[in-house]
């Protein structure tokens, strides 16, 4: 079977399942309705990127491919658009934001010249489409908080709105904290709180560091750790109540160290 007839399969296959006998559950969504799922499959590619499988990373990228399929066909029997129009925009839009490729004398040497170059035809772009939102600040907010942060300071950067080193972002996670430790009621530490975190994501930036990569591995060396301690837990045929936590402070203490020794027992 060709590329093209492959395409055109799981087009059918779609309209099929939406059709007059399709499948009860497909005929009843709409765009609201498959939000969670496109959501949902975006992290299983994650997970499996993560997990370094290529037989993982193929199947999880059909179902993302699917959801856009089944949001074409949606939009398609609004008479709004299909999917021959969401490749033909794509297609138009890595053209026209590619100048330094596609025929043009545009010039970008470097990566960080090509996404300010990016950002340039972007917000040409919104503008010409007359949209409400205008500025450098055009930003998704259903983004994950800390992946909204790190966007929000790289728009800013790009304009030139940035500390000079990384003494300034270091300093201001010093002054966040302080105004952390002194916050007196509930909302002025969520306030603080959120300060602070800004902080650390405008740090991790200076560092280079993905901080949503960076929180992830941390959670997972805390998992690694405690259920080294529940281990030793139900090896001593006891219940997590019947330890003070000054006990299971030192199970926890024992598996760092098994962390800084690997070749021990």
């Amino acid at each position: 079977m060709s590329d093209a007839a492959k395409w055109q399969k799981l087009i059918d296959i779609m309209a099929t399942l939406r059709g007059p006998n399709g499948c009860p559950w497909d005929k009843a969504q709409d765009h609201d309705s498959l939000r969670r799922y496109f959501l949902e499959e975006t992290y299983e590619v994650l997970d499996a990127i993560q997990a370094g499988s290529n037989t993982a990373l193929c199947d999880e990228l059909g179902d993302v491919l699917l959801q856009v399929v089944f949001h074409a066909r949606l939009a398609e029997e609004e008479g709004a658009f299909t999917i021959d129009d969401v490749v033909d925009s794509i297609n138009n839009k890595m053209i026209r934001r590619h100048p330094h490729i596609f025929g043009t004398d545009r010039v970008a040497d470097d990566p960080e010249a090509v996404l300010s170059m990016w950002e340039e035809i972007k917000a040409a772009e919104k503008k010409d489409c007359s949209e409400e939102r205008r500025g450098v600040m055009q930003v998704n907010d259903n983004l994950p908080a800390l992946m909204l942060a790190e966007k929000v300071q790289n728009k800013a950067h790009r304009v030139g709105f940035d500390w000079p080193d990384i003494d300034g972002p270091l300093h201001k996670l010093k002054e966040e904290l302080t105004e952390l430790e002194a916050a007196a009621t509930k909302e002025e530490f969520a306030e603080e709180l959120g300060d602070v975190l800004f902080a650390a994501v405008n740090l991790a930036r200076f560092y280079d560091v993905d901080p949503e990569q960076a929180l992830r591995q941390t959670v997972h060396k805390f998992m690694a750790r405690f259920n080294y301690v529940e281990k030793r837990v139900e090896e001593q045929g006891l219940s997590w109540t019947d330890f003070n936590q000054q006990q299971l402070e030192a199970f926890y203490a024992q598996a760092k160290q098994q962390e800084d020794s690997p070749h021990k027992a």
